[in-house]
């Protein structure tokens, strides 16, 4: 109980302290409490107690996290409503009220809120024809009422949401992927370093194939933010920066970029930690360890420059990855006339490394047109 409480605690300290998911979490509540509360108020002096329940209810469906959620929700509600009370009234009126008009009733509304125009909010038909049907016996007074009540919650949810519309956080995503990025590179830049040493850390790069799996989890994560951000951006009143658009195109391409990337560093990464557990990497020729070693440098920089939250100097990003791909020409033609040995090591190497580059190119290409 104390351990749920101060986590609690820690939670609004957050959402006081700083703009963020916690920030956003606690304003949606106030907002639905507020708007649930007007909306009953209104109801329940305007309407019969019997549908005044429906005002809140549907000041709820309103409040989501984004202005563009609500109002797709609330539409989508609104026509459930319209369905359900359409089919309550129809056979109350036509059949009369039964129990197996009640189960025409549920067929048809089940059949009815399978419509992909209602979304999520198709089962909205059956439980409100369930309403006209048994609390209203499908009078066209009660059917009144209840399209009233859910006016008001609707208008209660909307105007809630419009008068503190959710932040854009347009900013904090740019951040996320600066931050992956450079977390990337500098583990990308201690690989180098591992190769470049005559004894190898196997635990170190064991903890960096770790890593690769928690940064592709990481990858994900921000892609979700990024799409729901760009989805906080439609009919938001708040208005962003004029580039935010572009900004969280160009977040979300670096992102994508980052997730392919991190394929193969988990595979490199593997075929480090494989040769070093059978001793393989001792018979790579001399000075391959060391030129290698200087294009995943040259590659690591050239990651942290495309995620940069500022916009990327292409420039420097494309000297960095020349100088990557220079390096990478160059390890890949002494291995060409070298010795045998660690043959496949040398093959496996060099084309992750190769594919990681590939990757970073069509990541340059993707930002340049916006730069």
């Amino acid at each position: 109980m104390r351990t749920a409480a101060a986590a609690r605690g820690r939670y609004v300290r957050r959402a006081v302290a700083e703009p963020g998911l916690e920030r956003d979490d606690l304003l949606l509540n106030g907002k639905c409490v507020v708007a649930a509360m007007v909306a009953w108020v209104l109801a329940r002096y305007l309407l019969p107690p019997i549908v005044s329940t429906f005002a809140p209810f549907t000041a709820l469906v309103a409040l989501q996290a984004t202005v563009y959620r609500s109002a797709r929700d609330c539409t989508q509600y609104l026509l459930a409503m319209a369905a359900g009370t359409t089919l309550a009234a129809t056979l109350a009126a036509t059949v009369g009220i039964h129990g197996w008009s009640f189960g025409l009733l549920t067929l048809l509304g089940l059949w009815a809120g399978r419509a992909r125009r209602l979304g999520q909010q198709g089962t909205q038909v059956t439980i409100v024809g369930f309403f006209a049907f048994s609390s209203g016996q499908g009078r066209i007074d009660y059917v009144g009422y209840l399209a009233a009540a859910v006016t008001i919650g609707a208008l209660c949810g909307l105007g809630a949401q419009l008068v503190l519309a959710p932040a854009r956080h347009t900013g904090h995503r740019r951040q996320a992927v600066a931050h992956l990025c450079t977390g990337m590179s500098q583990r990308i830049s201690a690989l180098a370093d591992t190769l470049d040493s005559s004894e190898p850390d196997g635990e170190r790069v064991r903890q960096w194939h770790r890593d690769w799996r928690r940064l592709s989890a990481d990858c994900r994560d921000i892609q979700n933010s990024i799409d729901a951000e760009v989805e906080n951006g439609r009919l938001n009143p708040r208005r962003g920066a004029a580039d935010v658009n572009d900004a969280l195109a160009r977040a979300r391409e670096v992102a994508d970029m980052g997730e392919r990337s991190l394929d193969h560093l988990r595979s490199m990464t593997r075929a480090v930690d494989h040769a070093l557990d059978t001793g393989e990497i001792d018979r790579l020729p001399g000075s391959f360890r060391p030129g290698f070693s200087s294009a995943l440098r040259a590659a690591a920089q050239a990651i942290e420059e495309l995620g940069r939250a500022e916009r990327t100097d292409i420039d420097r990003l494309e000297c960095l990855i020349g100088e990557a791909e220079a390096a990478l020409d160059r390890v890949q033609h002494e291995a060409a006339s070298a010795a045998p040995q660690a043959q496949t090591l040398r093959g496996a190497l060099l084309t992750d490394a190769g594919r990681l580059l590939a990757e970073l190119r069509a990541g340059q290409r993707a930002l340049a047109p916006a730069s």
